[in-house]
């Protein structure tokens, strides 16, 4: 029934406005289908037409970042782009977020996708990356998601694809500036001023934002801070240097999952270990980098970037408070050679990139507190007892060739080749009989090769094939289930084979779709636990629990039938098992439900007011990988959100005032799951949360 109003809706409002249509088919106010050549891809380290990338991509462009109402996640930013799952937890900015099924079972961050901001990668040398604190999403221009296995380009932290994110350049004027707010249901509250320009041969923007939430549940408070500037500065037609500066702030409640009873019954508690032992993580990033471009002649560039961060983070739990000071800089370098005629382009290029990163960690035992008021408070009670007392040092490089060959513009082929080796060293400084001190060293040679056929503009065929592996990274090695500090020592890397094939095209510039099928191999596949209550609630570990099969079907359309109406869809069908050992055989992986989409229709009323309605939808899933558990599974859920917009102008300045409305149908329901040996597993999801967001440009 709730199907059917969203349906009426949009059916009626198309109907009763289309007769007015031409009223508003003005330059800056109709919504133009870009065709495939007009789209450049530059994650692939060799910027091609997307008529020209042999793999699965989504590119989120400025229409669709703008629509985000309260920009403040992932979960908004790439709700249309299919193949990628996100939870977010209690509407803030932690999320876990998996690419075709790699790095479900993460605690936290993201494993397997490799993350670059502005040139910079956010990954560590072990490819794990923190929940995307980096990035303010109010600052984003442009966002690239290559799905699929990108070892062979990025070593271990691309197993799963590849998230390109570029931020807003400055504009034309010397000084442009852009104010925003939003405030909304459960304390949410976010304000942002950005400074933005050009002068001369610089090219600058700066922003600071402020963010903070009490969460639906209890003990699920946020807060953030942002600061962040890019400067770019055009030396000669021949060479382009860009400094780029992250520094974020980031504060989380954690209140844990629930049993099934109480997510049910009482979805708005906290487990009860959260409050008493003030469970949280702390997070603060800075993060300088330095990007270069120098063109040598005609034929040949050298591109190159250096960055460091340094991180301060801490974490509480029910057994331990965790603290970790980590310094990471890093540096890379390619050469590109491009030589042909109008019949065959080729460009061919080498590169390597070197990481470092080095954190010293110490853990404290926690203790209850049970007269403290649950508020902002960082405070925990901890013993003077220390857990661990240890260094980890890690470094890791990669060398890589990569080459994309074009015959008379219709046919390309692609071709990479790379070679990793990552080493890991611990120093443990706690005194005790058994010294917990060791290394753990891997390396990985992999390889990629794709192919593209441009039939019309209205069909482009591609296929690639592709190797990946995921390095045991530094949380799971950190996480030690024989002791509180020393490396997981039984891990082993998890390696992968990939086949994909997909068909995508532009219809007279009023329809644009993809359709791609792949198959994924996976050896030696992590699976997650956690020792309760010998080690608490939180803390999580990591073993090797067998091969897997990955298998689905991807899908997004955007459709202008008329010029008013913006309809897109992205579709996920999913098929992920196990294939061995024989205890857990044919058993789903956790976490992946079968059946994914998210439809969005935009309309415009005028030019200055527009309707967004939405439906987000995904089905059944399973939460264990136990033989003994794997049959409980949690129903899916069916949301419905919506926005109404309205552009302003007063004397020079103009902006947007939008009112937001998620779940407008206050629909419960588990928002996802984790695997926990003493079921407290479901996690849930947000009632009905209205949003007032302003916007204001200068």
């Amino acid at each position: 029934m709730k199907r059917c109003i969203l349906i009426a809706v949009i059916i009626i409002v198309a109907i009763c406005n289309n007769v007015n249509s031409q009223t508003i088919n003005e330059k800056n106010d109709t919504i133009k289908i870009k065709n495939l050549d007009q789209i450049i891809v530059t994650g692939n380290k060799i910027p091609v037409k997307l008529s020209s990338n042999p793999a699965a991509t989504s590119i989120v462009l400025p229409d669709d970042i703008n629509a985000v109402p309260r920009s403040i996640a992932a979960d908004e930013a790439l709700r249309l782009v299919p193949g990628v799952r996100i939870d977010n937890q209690a509407n803030g900015e932690r999320l876990h977020m998996s690419i075709r099924g790699q790095g479900i079972l993460s605690e936290r961050g993201l494993r397997g996708i490799k993350v670059i901001i502005d040139g910079i990668t956010i990954n560590d040398p072990t490819g794990f990356a923190s929940d995307l604190y980096d990035v303010d999403w109010a600052t984003v221009g442009k966002i690239e998601v290559i799905r699929g296995s990108a070892s062979a380009l990025y070593g271990g932290s691309a197993s799963a694809g590849i998230l390109n994110i570029q931020t807003q350049n400055g504009g034309d004027k010397p000084i442009n500036g852009t104010f925003f707010t939003s405030v909304g249901s459960n304390g949410f509250g976010k304000g942002l001023l950005q400074l933005y320009g050009t002068k001369d041969d610089i090219n600058y923007r700066i922003t600071y934002s402020r963010s903070r939430g009490d969460g639906y549940r209890d003990h699920t408070r946020f807060w953030s801070s942002n600061l962040s500037e890019k400067i770019t500065w055009t030396a000669s037609p021949k060479f382009k240097l860009t400094q780029v500066f992250m520094k974020t702030d980031f504060f989380n409640q954690n209140a844990e999952g629930l049993s099934y009873d109480d997510a049910t019954n009482n979805p708005l508690i906290a487990n009860s270990d959260a409050n008493p032992f003030n469970e949280y993580q702390k997070t603060g990033k800075i993060t300088t980098g330095l990007c270069g471009d120098l063109t040598i002649n005609e034929h040949s560039n050298l591109q190159f970037n250096g960055f460091i961060r340094n991180t301060a983070y801490k974490e509480t739990s029910n057994k331990a408070a965790d603290y970790r000071d980590i310094t990471a800089p890093g540096f890379s370098i390619q050469y590109n050679y491009k030589c042909g005629t109008q019949k065959i382009a080729n460009t061919f290029s080498v590169g390597a990139d070197v990481q470092w990163q080095s954190i010293k960690e110490h853990k404290f035992k926690s203790l209850k507190d049970t007269t403290r008021i649950d508020s902002f408070d960082e405070t925990n009670l901890e013993d003077t007892l220390i857990l661990a007392n240890q260094t980890i040092d890690q470094y890791g490089w990669g060398a890589y060739i990569a080459n994309v060959t074009e015959f008379n513009k219709k046919l390309s082929l692609t071709v990479s080749a790379r070679y990793d080796a990552l080493h890991n060293k611990l120093a443990d400084f706690l005194p005790s009989i058994n010294n917990l001190s060791g290394s753990k060293d891997f390396d990985k040679l992999t390889g990629r090769a794709g192919i593209t056929y441009n039939f019309t503009k209205a069909f482009n065929v591609y296929a690639n094939w592709g190797m990946g592996f995921i390095p045991p990274a530094t949380e799971e090695l950190a996480s030690n289930p024989k002791s509180f500090g020393g490396f997981n020592d039984n891990l082993v890397p998890a390696t992968s084979m990939s086949e994909e094939i997909g068909v995508r095209g532009t219809i007279k510039d009023r329809l644009f779709y993809e359709i791609n099928a792949f198959l994924l191999n996976t050896k030696d596949d992590f699976f997650r636990f956690k020792l309760y209550p010998a080690r608490g609630n939180q803390e999580v570990f990591y073993g090797n629990c067998g091969n897997s099969n990955r298998k689905g079907i991807e899908a997004s359309v955007k459709w202008n039938p008329i010029d008013p109406l913006m309809i897109s869809v992205a579709y996920t069908f999913s098929n992920f098992t196990y294939t061995s050992p024989d205890s857990i055989k044919n058993q789903y992986l956790p976490n992946c439900p079968k059946y994914q989409l998210y439809a969005e229709a935009s309309y415009k009323f005028t030019k200055r007011l527009s309707l967004t309605v939405s439906s987000e939808y995904q089905s059944i899933w399973y939460i264990f990988t136990d033989p003994t558990n794997y049959q409980i599974s949690q129903d899916g859920f069916n949301l419905y959100h919506a926005q109404v917009t309205y552009k302003w102008n007063i004397c020079k300045l103009n902006g947007e005032l939008s009112l937001y409305a998620k779940n407008i149908f206050d629909t419960k329901y588990i928002a996802f799951t984790e695997p926990d040996p003493d079921k407290n597993s479901y996690q849930p999801g947000s009632g009905r949360e209205l949003f007032v967001n302003l916007k204001v440009h200068f």
